[in-house]
């Protein structure tokens, strides 16, 4: 049986990648798609509707905030989808500090809209996109992994509405019976190997992205934010996901859903992590460029290390990552940053070619 799933934020970054997953998911069997795709965006923030650009021609795109019951509703009425993947959202933790309302605004009030609709129209299945910021900072050691049932300590605004989100789900599981995976990202990275979508924000805050705009020549040199954390050498450890691999992982828990699973918050992560200056040695192999590295101080409120342990994501849903090794995530990467070294182009493919 076919699935119709709304994407909320699917022209998004890791929506994009999400959607182009769900596109090409055939059944084993027949060969059939297995799912009908649906996105709704609002093309604000970054890059506005330049982003349209990353979508199929094929893709179903209706324009608006979930914010606006009547445009959600009105969405939910057309469509009538079976189950939804919440993407959308602010996402950029120092802009959070500094406007605080806005993101209570945006992420909050926009999941509430969202699981109004689907209490009134009966859509029972919900994968939330989260993040690994509603664990603060966490206090770990050379070694430890961070479990999904870690405390939650949230030290952004941020964090604080993500985490508020999963509130608002959890009650929604007990009163209306809609049950939700909550995918707590790690870093997300990496592009699809086709090299025609892939990581575009203005201004830019993510490592990786940020390294190849040096190679690039946008930008003079790599900041290093600290080198002498108690880390192999110096510099902060994270655990990077290349995007497909987060794809995967959104697929795995609709199917999870589809045959009764209940409601369960997962880390998304490789159990593996990468020093800043690991993925800046591996982005000059792969670029051929020297990328200049400046040492500054340490950032407030950076920890040393953050690397997930997704154990319960593998006897959950069966997933693991498969192409988060850092050499693919940093070709795959410079790929399509190479090609499109402005971003996406106002008149993308999809715009031009309807």
């Amino acid at each position: 049986m076919i699935s119709r799933v709304v994407v909320i934020g699917g022209a998004g970054y890791i929506g994009s990648h999400i959607v182009r997953a769900l596109a090409k998911a055939r059944d084993a069997q027949t060969g059939k798609a297995r799912f009908e795709v649906v996105v709704i965006d609002a093309f604000l923030g970054c890059n506005g509707r330049d982003r349209i650009a990353s979508l199929p021609h094929s893709i179903a795109l209706e324009t608006g905030d979930i914010r606006d019951a009547v445009f959600l509703d009105a969405v939910f009425s057309k469509h009538r989808p079976s189950a939804v993947v919440h993407m959308a959202g602010s996402i950029v933790v120092p802009e959070s500090v500094r406007d605080p309302l806005s993101y209570f605004d945006n992420n909050v009030i926009g999941a509430i809209r969202l699981a109004q609709a689907m209490r009134n129209h009966g859509v029972k299945h919900l994968v939330f996109s989260s993040t690994a910021a509603l664990f603060g900072t966490p206090i770990t050691d050379a070694h430890s992994l961070l479990s999904p049932d870690a405390p939650i300590h949230p030290d952004s605004p941020y964090g604080d509405s993500k985490a508020m989100t999963e509130t608002i789900f959890r009650a929604c599981d007990v009163a209306h019976e809609i049950k939700t995976v909550n995918l707590r990202f790690f870093n997300a990275c990496g592009a699809d190997p086709a090299g025609d979508i892939g990581e575009v924000h203005d201004p830019e805050t993510h490592l990786i992205p940020i390294v190849l705009q040096v190679a690039l020549g946008k930008r003079s040199h790599i900041s290093l934010f600290g080198t002498d954390y108690p880390t192999p050498d110096g510099t902060c450890v994270r655990d990077y996901v290349h995007v497909n691999d987060l794809a995967s992982a959104h697929i795995a828990a609709l199917d999870y859903l589809a045959v009764g699973g209940a409601s369960v918050s997962l880390n998304l992560g490789t159990g593996h992590g990468y020093s800043v200056k690991q993925v800046v040695d591996a982005a000059r192999l792969v670029t051929g460029h020297l990328i200049p590295a400046v040492e500054c101080p340490r950032r407030p409120g950076d920890p040393p290390r953050l690397v997930a342990s997704a154990a319960k994501a593998k006897e959950v849903l069966g997933w693991s990552a498969t192409c988060s090794d850092l050499d693919t995530i940093i070709r795959t990467a410079w790929k399509f940053h190479s090609a499109h070294p402005a971003g996406y182009s106002v008149r993308g493919p999809r715009e031009g070619g309807e």
